[in-house]
C-alpha cells in the first residue's frame, strides 16, 4: 500500500490498523537534541483518545505512548523516531458482519475495488484510529515550533447548525469542554444537539480551526509546494475533512478586490496588516500574520438508523451498523488537525532555512568562529 508517508524533510510514516496489535509512526529526518520524553507525546493523545465524554465513542482506549527508538539520555538522536500506541480493546467480532456489505459513506467499496481485499475490522488502514500515529508525530514538532516561539492552535468552530461565539472565546476553555469549543454556551448547546442525534441513532459533522501565530514571514514555497496548498493536502488527508478553506476562504469569491486586500502598514518597526482576509498566506508564503486553517468534517458514517446498501454480490439490502462509534468525531479530530499544521509548517521552516546564501554561509560560517 502507497502513500502512508508525508513530509519532505521531516518524513512521518504511519503504520497499523483500527484492530491490529498496534498503531505507529516513523519520524525521520527530525534534528537531533531536541529534549523529549514519553510524557510530550501522551499529553497530545490523551486530546484525542477514546471513551473521554458522552460526544465519542464508547471504546476505552488509555492509547499510551512508547518510544521505540531516535532518543538517547532524553534527547532526540537525529535517527528515525519510532512510537507505538497499542490496541487494548478492540472488539472485532462488532464487524463480522461488514465483510460481505458496503457501508454507506465508508471506503469499504473503494478497498475491495483497488486490492480486491480489505481489513473489514472498523475500516483497517482507512479508520479514523489510524489517525493516533499522526497526532504522535505533530506533538514531537509542535514542541520544537512551541520553542521557536509558533503557537498552533485548533478548536471545533462548529457542531452542527451550533456555532460558537468568537468574540467569548477562551482558548484556554477549549480543553475543559467535551466538544473542544472554547466557549461554554455554544458547547451546552452542541451537547444538547448531539445527545438528540444519538437518541435519533444519527450523527453530526462540524467545523474545525486551526490558528497559528508567530511564524516568520517567507515561509513556503511560491510554486508547487504552496503553504497553503500543503496544509490543505496534510488536512485534507484526515479521513473525515471534505474541504478546507485557508482565510475567508469560499467567501472571497463573493468580494471585491478592494474588500478582499490586506492593507500592508508599519507599525513601529514591524510591517503588519490591516485586515487578513488572506489567513496569513499569499502567493504561498506566510506573510507574518496569524495563518488561519479551516476544516469541514463530515458527520460520522457508522450509525445504528437502517440505511439502504448493497452486498458483495450486488443485491439490494438495509442495514444497521453495529459497533462503538462517535456521534460525531470533531471534537477528537481537533487535535488531529492541529497535529498535521505543525508537521507541514515544521517540514516547510526547514528548507527555509536553505533559501538565502546568508542563511547557510551564516550557519557554516558561525560553526567556525
Amino acid at each position: 500500500m502507497a502513500g502512508s508517508t508525508f513530509g519532505k524533510n521531516i518524513t512521518v510514516s504511519t503504520w497499523g490498523e483500527s484492530h491490529g496489535k498496534a498503531l505507529g509512526c516513523v519520524i525521520d529526518g527530525f534534528p537531533a537534541g531536541l529534549d523529549l520524553k514519553e510524557e510530550d507525546i501522551q499529553v497530545f493523545l490523551d486530546r484525542r483518545k477514546p471513551g473521554t465524554s458522552s460526544a465519542t465513542t464508547s471504546r476505552k482506549e488509555d492509547d499510551l505512548v512508547e518510544i521505540l527508538s531516535g532518543v538517547f539520555k532524553g534527547k532526540t538522536t537525529g535517527s528515525p523516531i519510532s512510537m507505538m500506541v497499542q490496541n487494548l480493546s478492540q472488539n472485532s467480532a462488532d464487524y463480522n458482519d461488514i465483510a460481505s456489505y458496503y457501508r454507506p459513506g465508508h471506503a469499504d467499496y473503494g478497498f475491495d475495488q483497488k486490492y480486491g481485499f480489505r481489513d473489514y475490522r472498523g475500516g483497517g488502514r482507512s479508520s479514523g484510529r489510524e489517525t493516533v500515529a499522526r497526532v504522535a508525530a505533530g506533538a514531537l514538532c509542535s514542541k520544537l515550533l512551541g520553542i521557536m516561539g509558533i503557537k498552533v492552535c485548533a478548536y471545533t468552530r462548529s457542531i452542527g447548525n451550533v456555532e460558537i461565539d468568537l468574540a467569548k472565546a477562551d482558548m484556554d476553555v477549549r480543553l475543559k469542554t467535551p466538544t473542544v469549543m472554547p466557549d461554554y454556551e455554544a458547547d451546552k448547546r452542541a451537547m444538547d444537539l448531539i445527545e438528540q442525534a444519538r437518541q435519533n441513532n444519527d450523527s453530526l459533522g462540524g467545523v474545525i480551526e486551526c490558528r497559528i501565530t508567530g511564524v516568520p514571514a517567507g515561509i513556503g514555497e511560491p510554486v508547487f509546494d504552496k503553504l497553503d496548498a500543503l496544509l490543505a493536502h496534510a488536512v485534507m488527508s484526515i479521513g473525515a475533512v471534505k474541504a478546507v478553506e485557508i482565510g475567508d476562504g469560499c467567501k472571497v469569491a463573493s468580494m471585491y478586490g478592494s474588500e478582499n486586500n490586506d492593507p500592508f502598514e508599519t507599525v513601529g518597526s514591524k510591517v503588519t496588516k490591516k485586515t487578513n482576509h488572506a489567513g496569513g498566506i499569499l502567493g504561498g508564503l506566510s506573510d507574518g500574520s496569524e495563518i488561519v486553517v479551516r476544516a469541514y468534517v463530515k458527520p460520522t458514517p457508522s450509525i445504528a438508523k437502517t440505511q439502504d446498501t448493497i452486498n458483495k454480490d450486488g443485491e439490494n439490502i438495509e442495514i444497521n451498523v453495529k459497533g462503538r462509534h462517535d456521534p460525531v468525531v470533531v471534537p477528537r479530530a481537533v487535535v488531529v488537525v492541529e497535529s498535521m499544521c505543525a508537521i507541514t509548517l515544521l517540514d516547510l521552516m526547514i528548507s527555509n532555512m536553505s533559501s538565502k546564501v546568508e542563511g547557510i554561509m551564516g550557519f557554516y560560517l558561525g560553526q567556525k568562529n
